[in-house]
């Protein structure tokens, strides 16, 4: 499958058709430090651009990653809130955040190919 990244620390893997999955990036990874604790905002639905999607507490900062794009959410991996530390691994079936829809083929291809670096 394909995987594009965002600046703002995620990355989104086409799993299907239409269907895609948010997690956190390794650029996202480096600007947290190791996580510690993790709280989902999202929740199944519309989701809107600067909506929050997870707040995260970890070993370097206290931040809220939002939503890029606006989409469709149509699950949330609610096993972040008791095992915050999955955001901590570099495998995508751990860390991801979100399964989404109605997310345009364009905003998709407007992503980076390569992980953002410090």
């Amino acid at each position: 499958m394909t995987i594009k990244y965002h600046p703002n620390g995620l990355w989104f893997e086409k799993t299907g058709e239409a269907d895609y999955r948010v997690g956190v990036s390794e650029k996202g990874q480096d600007d947290v430090g190791e996580v510690m604790f993790a709280e989902l905002s999202a929740a199944t639905g519309q989701l809107l651009k600067g909506e929050a999607i997870v707040n995260v507490e970890g070993a370097k900062a206290v931040t809220e990653l939002t939503a890029p794009f606006d989409f469709h959410v149509k699950a949330v991996h609610e096993e972040i809130e008791d095992s915050p530390e999955l955001l901590n691994s570099t495998d995508k079936k751990d860390n991801w955040l979100l399964e989404i829809t109605d997310f345009s083929e364009e905003e998709f291809s407007s992503l980076k190919d390569e992980a953002f670096k410090e």
